[in-house]
Parts: C-alpha cells; sequence; structure tokens
C-alpha cells in the first residue's frame, strides 16, 4: 500500500470535489461525501463482490435515489457517497495513480447521483 495518509487522501478528495463544474455543485448541496479506510465484506458480498479475491475491489459508492428518478414533491434522506481509501492505495502504484483515480471515483459515484449507469460512465472515462 502506498504510503499517503489520511490527511492528504482527504484532501485529494476535496480537490476533485471542488474542480466540479458549478452547474453541477448547485445539485450537490443534499450529498454527503466521506472517506472510509475499507467498505464492510457484507456490503461487498450483497454487491457480489467476493471479499477474499483481491480483484474484487471497491472504490467507492453512491447511496441515494438518482436526480433523474425523483419526483418533484419527493421528501428524501440526503444521498451518500463513500470513497474507500485502502483499497484505492492497495490499487495505486504511484501517487500520480492515486491523484487520478480519486478524481475517477468521485466523477464516477456523482455519475451514479445524476442517473448515469456503468456503460456511460464508461463512455465518459469515468468506469
Amino acid at each position: 500500500m502506498l504510503d499517503v495518509s489520511p490527511e492528504r487522501f482527504e484532501a485529494l478528495v476535496s480537490k476533485a470535489l471542488d474542480r466540479l463544474p458549478a452547474e453541477f455543485e448547485e445539485h450537490l448541496e443534499n450529498v454527503s461525501v466521506v472517506i472510509e479506510e475499507t467498505p464492510d465484506p457484507d456490503l461487498l458480498t450483497s454487491m457480489g463482490l467476493d471479499p477474499d479475491d483481491p480483484e474484487d475491489v471497491l472504490f467507492g459508492l453512491y447511496e441515494g435515489v438518482p436526480l433523474i428518478e425523483r419526483l418533484h414533491d419527493d421528501v428524501l434522506l440526503p444521498d451518500h457517497i463513500t470513497i474507500f481509501r485502502r483499497p484505492l492505495l492497495d490499487w495505486a502504484e504511484s501517487e500520480d495513480e492515486v491523484v487520478e483515480e480519486v478524481r475517477v471515483t468521485v466523477l464516477h459515484e456523482i455519475g451514479h447521483f445524476f442517473g448515469l449507469d456503468e456503460e456511460r460512465l464508461d463512455e465518459l472515462g469515468y468506469a
């Protein structure tokens, strides 16, 4: 695992969020973004991933109702994006790769918030 401190990792996530276009930011007012060390094994299993398989990794997770699926009068809990630190650091071979993958992961999860599916995110280069 690369030696990127939790504080530096948090700064990378913040930087990715700060670089979002202003028109995106206004929609993200009720979205919390948190960093956790690793995903829970039960979460991985529920997603069809094997917690013991090093190939089955999860860098980020969006939880909520995508913007395009909401009705005008819906009363919803805040949306939640989690970025998982250890899987990213275990995957990357350099700090430059961490910086780029944090950016891509943040954009990927925000893409889910806006209603983009995995195929579309892949087309955009955020898979």
